[in-house]
């Protein structure tokens, strides 16, 4: 069997897990999941533990792992939350929450705005610092890949929005 899946789930304490057959509920402090588990894979719950186990052969094994990752990421999820933190990098590059949206300033002819989707919370400690906060490690990290691909850095200068711990391989200019 999947070496992860073997890992049993601890559930901290004010997360309340309910399973009913295939289906599993998570209710934490940042919010509630409802999950269909996959039908090869059989979820128990007890002693604030939930276990995973593989129903059928061999070749459902990386099932297992699988609905075992999902199981604590939404556990963590309903108690931390997950963040992501993006540095804005360039002249005159800036961003603001502004309501429902995001609004930035990457050098175009145009502002851009980005509305944020429900569930997310996006806030600007600075004019270059956006920490995108969430209870689905999923949806924050596609929101923080959809803001970075308004412009990505680039390799001669380095400008553009990245990931906070983001490396950027720089290349040497061109000679004359």
């Amino acid at each position: 069997m999947s070496r992860i899946a073997k890992a049993p789930v601890e559930i901290p304490a004010g997360v309340d897990v309910t399973v009913s057959g295939q289906k599993i509920q998570i209710k934490g402090a940042n919010g509630n999941f409802d999950y269909d588990v996959h039908e090869t894979v059989n979820v128990e719950h007890g002693d604030n533990q939930v276990r995973v186990s593989v129903k059928g052969g061999k070749d459902h094994v990386a099932m297992a792992g699988t609905m075992r990752a999902l199981i604590n990421n939404m556990v963590i999820g309903v108690s931390a939350g997950f963040e992501k933190k993006l540095t804005l990098i360039g002249v005159g590059y800036r961003a603001k929450a502004v309501g429902k949206n995001l609004e930035l300033t990457l050098g175009f002819s145009h502002p851009v705005s980005y509305p944020i989707p429900e569930g997310i919370t996006i806030e600007t400690p600075s004019a270059t610092e956006v920490v995108v906060k969430g209870a689905d490690k999923q949806k924050v990290g596609q929101v923080a890949a959809e803001i970075r691909a308004f412009r990505p850095p680039e390799p001669y200068k380095g400008k553009g929005v990245r990931y906070t711990d983001e490396h950027v391989i720089r290349k040497e200019a061109k000679k004359t």
